[in-house]
């Protein structure tokens, strides 16, 4: 296909319906082509629109092969895509990996659009979540956000019995489901379900949801202390209310995508860090393997999703696999706190935060002087009295640019 912007792609929205109703410039276009493309079901559902004579070309498989076939075609293309191209669809594709070519939009409602109208739900203020090829990461975030409507696309694995699942594991009640099914084609089906009727829903292939929130919850800033569960005969292991209050500003998690927390024990920290700030990836680094289902259960009685937890000594972990951090506290470092700081200062990013807390002068004394030979900022060490407790040092370490 030639580089200049003179012959365009046509990227024509469908509703899933047999011989869909297209408007007459569409039509007219159709008739007066020859290359066409899309995917085999797309396809199936066009094909007695198209001339006799006509060439296909099926999206599928890698798209540089596809992109390859569009190059050598010196005439105008329709493609056909599902709804809107450029609501998580092809037309993102194409603006991506062949930015140079004129592209012309055609769009129709998408699934989440049309399951609206059909339940007469007003979606300006719809939050959109694709869970299509991807992780739960926006969806939990949405979640912790308390967003009063959120539209997900899904896949096989993410299917409206999953969402459901998810939802009632961490105890997040305050949702309907709507289920819409096939939308736009002869056999659509739309159903309203709770939660636990949509666990065991059996949806067809093609299907979106809704989430409707039912009330607002009202979450405390953080938990009590007593509110967690923790290590058994150790209640006080837990770092403490007013204390994690203050990590949570010294931490500077709002500049941050990604916060590890070492250490972690009961999560408290990790925990805090995403209800405060939903986008966060969050991971709790933790080496006893009883802390596990600690972090877990409390993650459940707090309804707070997406943390994604490991157990292993730090030393062990390949650190190249994880998110790399902006922000990173140690509740923990059996004893090797100078060469845990060294590790973490390889993948700490410029500008980057550490925080400490801690009661041991050695290790206060550890913190200072290994921060001292890198290239960091030290804030002053602030000394707090938690009742009648032993004094905790804060320390705060900021990496320069």
């Amino acid at each position: 296909m030639q580089e200049s912007t003179d012959i365009a792609m046509h990227l024509i929205g469908m509703l899933h319906q047999k011989n869909p109703p297209l408007t007459e410039t569409i039509k007219k276009m159709i008739s007066t082509s020859y290359y066409f493309s899309g995917g085999n079901r797309h396809y199936e559902l066009v094909k007695d629109l198209l001339p006799k004579e006509h060439h296909w070309i099926p999206i599928r498989g890698k798209m540089a092969a596809l992109m390859a076939a569009y190059e050598t075609i010196n005439a105008p293309i329709l493609i056909f895509v599902s709804g809107d191209p450029f609501f998580y669809g092809f037309g993102n594709t194409l603006k991506r990996l062949a930015p140079q070519l004129k592209l012309l939009s055609y769009p129709a409602f998408n699934c989440l659009q049309l399951l609206c109208h059909h339940q007469q739900i007003a979606y300006n203020d719809l939050t959109v979540v694709s869970l299509h090829g991807r992780p739960w990461k926006k969806l939990d975030e949405a979640l912790l956000k308390q967003c009063p409507l959120i539209g997900i696309l899904t896949d096989s694995k993410h299917n409206p019995a999953a969402i459901a699942e998810r939802l009632l594991y961490y105890n997040i009640t305050n949702y309907t489901i709507i289920v819409g099914e096939e939308l736009g084609g002869g056999e659509e089906k739309v159903t309203a379900l709770s939660l636990e009727e949509a666990s065991s829903y059996e949806a067809r292939k093609l299907n979106c949801v809704l989430l409707v929130q039912t009330a607002q919850e009202r979450r405390p800033l953080s938990y009590a202390d007593h509110e967690f569960r923790t290590l058994d005969g150790r209640p006080k292991m837990i770092t403490k209310l007013p204390l994690r209050l203050l990590n949570m500003q010294l931490l500077t998690l709002n500049k941050a995508n990604a916060f590890w927390d070492i250490g972690s024990c009961t999560g408290a920290v990790a925990l805090d860090a995403k209800r405060h700030y939903p986008h966060l990836e969050v991971v709790a680094i933790e080496k006893r393997p009883v802390c596990d289902l600690i972090i877990t259960e409390n993650s459940r009685v707090q309804q707070t999703p997406g943390i994604e937890i490991i157990i292993d000594d730090f030393f062990n972990l390949d650190l190249d696999a994880l998110p790399q951090p902006q922000s990173v506290f140690i509740g923990g470092h059996g004893g090797q706190l100078e060469n845990l700081i060294r590790k973490v200062d390889e993948y700490l990013a410029k500008g980057g935060t550490v925080v400490m807390n801690t009661v041991l002068e050695s290790s206060l004394t550890t913190f200072l002087k290994t921060y001292e030979t890198l290239d960091y900022t030290l804030n002053k060490a602030l000394k707090i009295d938690i009742d009648n407790n032993n004094t905790i040092h804060v320390l705060v370490a900021k990496k320069n640019k």
